[in-house]
Parts: structure tokens; C-alpha cells; sequence
């Protein structure tokens, strides 16, 4: 578990305690898209499976999560950000996540839709861009 004093993998600068982990503890739930996908990329970094599910829409969230064995993630830059914020329905979020697997790196570039359903924020579908 990451220790709620270092920084969060999230990539703001802030310990993860004052970031992502009350999210993850479902003390809070994001108050915006870009929030919501920051503590996704915590939870993958920290293997955290059922936040995932419970963050993804339930009309597309895979039956199976499966995470990849021996992957390793190395930071997440946001790249744009449209709508998403606490008075919004609707959001866009660009990023690109970093990793590397058997000493090979990777980069995820994503466009992420997210929808707010019942005053929470849920990860819709992923356009590669």
C-alpha cells in the first residue's frame, strides 16, 4: 500500500494522503473527470481492482479485470481536459501513462469519456489516440 506521507502516483506533487486516497477509501467520491482519473491511475499503480470497477460505467465495464503481470507504472501526464468539472454531466480527459514490462517501455495515449451518474463520476469508454 502506498504510504499516505509520499507523493501520490498521480503525478500532482501532493502526498497521496491530501490526493488520491480518500477517493480510493471511498471517504469521497472525485468531484471532477480529471480527479476521477487520477485515482484510476493511483488504483492501477496500487493493483486496486475493485476501485476500478466501481469508478468504470456499468453499461461498459469488463466482466474480467486482469491486471498485467510484471507491469510497472511510471507516471501520468494529463494533456487536456474538457468539461468534467463539479457542475458538468460530461468530460474529456487526454493523457498519456507511462509503464514499463520486462524492461521494455510502454505509453498508454488515451482520450477518456466520463459521465457523472447519480452525482458520481464514471469512467465511460477510451479512444487510443
Amino acid at each position: 500500500m502506498q504510504a499516505t506521507t509520499s507523493a501520490c502516483p498521480c503525478g500532482t506533487g501532493f502526498p497521496f494522503a491530501a490526493c488520491c486516497a480518500p477517493y480510493l477509501a471511498g471517504i469521497a467520491p472525485a468531484p471532477t473527470a480529471e480527479t476521477l482519473m487520477r485515482s484510476r491511475y493511483s488504483a492501477y499503480v496500487l493493483e486496486r481492482s475493485d476501485y476500478i470497477r466501481s469508478t468504470w460505467h456499468p453499461a461498459t465495464c469488463p466482466n474480467a479485470l486482469n491486471p498485467e503481470p510484471g507491469l510497472h507504472w511510471l507516471g501520468l501526464k494529463i494533456k487536456r481536459v474538457e468539461d468534467g468539472l463539479e457542475q458538468d454531466d460530461h468530460g474529456i480527459v487526454e493523457f498519456v501513462a507511462r509503464s514499463k514490462r520486462d524492461g521494455r517501455a510502454q505509453r498508454l495515449h488515451e482520450t477518456s469519456i466520463f459521465e457523472r451518474i447519480d452525482g458520481n463520476w464514471v469512467y465511460v469508454r477510451g479512444e487510443a489516440c
